[in-house]
């Protein structure tokens, strides 16, 4: 199935062709149907043996369930094929089924680039395109019995998802410049906006506080420190349900793109005042990875990191609640920290300390410039 192209190639429009369109628009919606029957002759048969392993997870069972799930995924994926591929190719697809191939195509492009995330992701669209009709069936008790399958599920897959893209980080794979960093954001918010509520009509009270932090975010049109923010609440709430699937290490490689974002930001500011803005989101980054990532870290690559960290936390405690000593604190240990490549970030460091000699923190170091007498040699002759 896997293997079918998904292009839509326009038709010559011959006698024959128009014939040939005519028909396949006639049966379309036979075709729907069956489709739709089988679906949910296969769904049914999953859903029993997912709570016939529930009930008693012996290796049978769970092998019962394992194949109905792949029964009923390759009943989604054909109604797609023949359905959905079918229709938008004779024009007579709506928007939604138009949006949904195109969507297909594109998890299909990830097999050849990276198989674990084409599983994964393959799986997720499919259940997701099921839901779709699952949600609006007015029997309360197939929907409920479907809903606590589709969480523990899309809770699997996303885990699984998460796992891959932390293991990119770690092994530089995969990795195109902000690409697989912009993927575990969009698939954290595609988590918190599209499962989280299934879960709190469950009555999850952690899905539901964190489902309204994170919506707290997307009030109002957002700019770049409104963006650079909602990332900051999304590494939040991976820390308190995607704990084993996104680990320290891959969390920590967020917050510091976050941070170098929060930095272009300062660099591109183009007043007084967006630039005040932009150094109060580095500095709530900056207190965020600090308390949230490395006052949690137990491994450290190098000893002397650890204690460096030991006497910046000291003086923390002290000025945390002095928000201008707090900023001077975490700016001079920024400025630390980007003169290990100097050259790179020329341009942060000296803004950094423009910002603290407005603040009274850097003292100006006057410069003497020596002068030289010219002085002439008359060449004699001999």
């Amino acid at each position: 199935m896997e293997q079918r192209s998904l292009r839509v190639v326009e038709t010559n429009k011959t006698f024959f062709a128009k014939i040939s369109s005519t028909i396949s628009k006639i049966l379309i919606p036979t075709r729907v149907g069956l489709n739709s029957i089988m679906i949910t002759i296969k769904r049914n048969s999953m859903i029993k043996a997912y709570n016939n392993y529930l009930n008693d997870n012996r290796e049978e069972n769970a092998k019962k369930y394992e194949d109905s799930y792949a029964l009923y995924l390759e009943a989604i994926d054909k109604y797609i094929m023949d359905s959905l591929y079918k229709k938008v190719k004779n024009n007579t697809a709506t928007n939604f089924e138009k949006e949904a191939i195109s969507k297909y195509y594109l998890v299909v492009s990830l097999k050849d680039k990276n198989y674990l995330e084409y599983k994964y992701r393959k799986q997720e669209y499919l259940l997701r395109i099921d839901y779709e009709t699952v949600s609006t069936l007015k029997n309360d008790k197939i929907v409920n019995k479907y809903k606590k399958f589709y969480i523990e599920k899309m809770d699997s897959l996303y885990k699984g998802i998460l796992k891959n893209y932390s293991i990119g980080i770690a092994d530089n794979v995969h990795t195109k410049g902000d690409e697989i960093y912009n993927k575990i954001f969009n698939t954290l918010e595609n988590y918190i906006m599209e499962i989280l509520p299934i879960k709190i009509e469950q009555g999850d009270e952690l899905a539901k506080e964190e489902y309204e932090k994170y919506l707290h975010t997307t009030v109002g049109k957002l700019d770049e420190r409104d963006k650079i923010m909602q990332k900051v609440v999304l590494l939040g709430v991976s820390r308190k349900i995607f704990i084993h699937s996104l680990p320290l290490a891959a969390t920590e490689k967020c917050y510091i793109q976050i941070l170098k974002q929060a930095r272009e930001l300062i660099v591109n500011s183009k007043n007084e005042i967006k630039r005040e803005k932009a150094y109060e989101t580095l500095c709530d980054v900056i207190e965020d990875y600090n308390v949230k990532i490395l006052s949690t870290k137990v491994y450290w690559d190098r000893p002397e990191e650890r204690q460096e960290y030991k006497k910046f936390w000291e003086k923390y405690e002290k000025v945390k609640d002095n928000p201008d000593k707090k900023q001077i604190l975490f700016l001079k240990n920024d400025i630390k920290k980007l003169n290990v490549n100097r050259k790179k970030y020329e341009k942060i460091i000296n803004l950094h300390k423009q910002k603290l000699l407005k603040m009274g923190a850097l003292k100006t170091i006057g410069t003497s410039i020596k002068t030289h007498k010219k002085m002439i040699y008359n060449k004699r002759s001999a």
